[in-house]
């Protein structure tokens, strides 16, 4: 099991009440992450339908063997490379994720000196508080993306998420995508952005829209990501620029997803 799973889902960390599940069980996991957003839910941060979006995604992560492949770590070292040659990088967060990662996307945004912005489908002023709450509970600082600092509209989108704030997505040269819509990530690229998306489906429009795709469940990437991050900076600055622009130049996001499809399909075959 990998280790930065549980400290997402420490309970102590999280305040959450005891789940009494064992961590023997075959499903702890996913039991636990359940038991997070259903209490997300219950606190304001995530909305009904984001519980079933959530279970169309475990559904994917059952196909993918509910572990990270060799793929996925790849375009892990492709994304954090990239996210650490960008200028502006900005981690878009919506209430799932910030229910599920709030710790990790924190710690990703210091180490990258990315901004965090929330931008949500289902948008309240009220929501969109509960979550920057919970965001500085962890030690975020600035948080973009409230109902007094989106003034500035993405092209062509006609839901809630078409508002973003002038000096987040609208100004990023890359945004971190995770548990995103395919809408707005073929307007962001239209717009000239670089799109890192994180999505269970590998045949979904945000996965195929996206110049990087990790096809892995949020809940395993983010850890694995903070760890790259943070093993990339540590190479001599030197050398550093040369490996992330290799990392970078050497991937190929439709071979990756046809990779992640052909494990997928194995893994059905198997069962």
């Amino acid at each position: 099991m990998d280790s930065g799973i549980y400290d997402i889902l420490d309970r102590r960390e999280l305040n959450l009440p005891n789940f009494h599940i064992p961590t023997t069980h075959p499903r702890a996991r996913s039991l636990f992450v359940r038991k997070m957003l259903v209490e997300g839910y219950k606190r304001g941060l995530v909305v009904p339908e984001g519980l079933i979006a959530h279970g169309r995604g475990e559904a994917f992560d059952y196909l993918l063997g509910e572990a990270t492949s060799s793929i996925a770590r790849v375009a892990i070292k492709a994304a954090s490379s990239t996210l650490m040659l960008s200028r502006c990088p900005v981690i878009s967060v919506n209430g799932n994720l910030v229910a599920l990662c709030a710790k990790a996307i924190v710690e990703l945004s210091q180490l990258l000196g990315a901004k965090i912005e929330v931008n949500l489908f289902y948008r309240t002023n009220e929501r969109e508080q509960l979550i920057r709450k919970e965001l500085r509970n962890f030690g975020a600082t600035e948080i973009l993306g409230t109902s007094l600092t989106q003034d500035s509209i993405i092209p062509e989108l006609q839901s809630e998420r078409r508002r973003v704030d002038p000096n987040g997505i609208m100004r990023a040269d890359t945004v971190l995508v995770p548990l995103e819509d395919g809408d707005r990530t073929e307007a962001l690229v239209k717009m000239g952005k670089t799109v890192v998306a994180i999505d269970l489906n590998p045949m979904s429009r945000t996965a195929r829209s996206a110049d990087i795709t990790i096809v892995d469940n949020v809940i395993r990437t983010l850890p694995i990501m903070v760890a790259m991050v943070k093993k990339l900076k540590g190479i001599r600055l030197r050398y550093r620029e040369k490996v992330l622009r290799k990392a970078v130049w050497q991937f190929d996001n439709r071979t990756n997803l046809l990779k992640s499809e052909s494990i997928m399909r194995g893994n059905l075959v198997r069962k």
